[in-house]
């Protein structure tokens, strides 16, 4: 299970490499959302990969940290998800104002070559 979630992390976040290289304003943005989106699946994998287990102590039983779900990471990557929707919103605002006064969406502002 950890080699396959470790290999999913790294090919999104590959591509999210490769789209940020990209010359279009729209690809360099959905190329930082999927790096984003790697480095939750990263910081939630580091709280333990377990099934059915909660995240806090049952009352009445001795706490046992083998038993239990760690829970900040859970909570840093819920953050992470509400910050990266504030900054995508951001970015898709200066994306149009930059389209607006540009006439393009080129990020060197000129057309591509064919």
């Amino acid at each position: 299970m950890e080699t396959v979630l470790s290999l999913a992390i790294g090919i999104v976040f590959g591509s999210g490499i490769w789209l940020v290289l990209r010359p279009r304003s729209f690809q360099v943005l959905t190329g930082l959302m999927l790096m984003s989106y790697a480095v939750n699946l990263f910081i939630f994998a580091m709280g333990r990969l377990s099934i059915d287990q909660p995240p806090l102590t049952p009352p009445g039983t001795v706490p046992d940290p083998v038993l239990l779900a760690d829970p900040v990471p859970q909570a840093l990557v819920l953050t992470a998800i509400v910050i990266g929707f504030a900054t995508t919103a951001l970015y898709l605002v200066v994306m149009i104002g930059a389209r607006g006064l540009s006439g393009t969406d080129h990020v060197d502002g000129e057309e591509p070559e064919a």
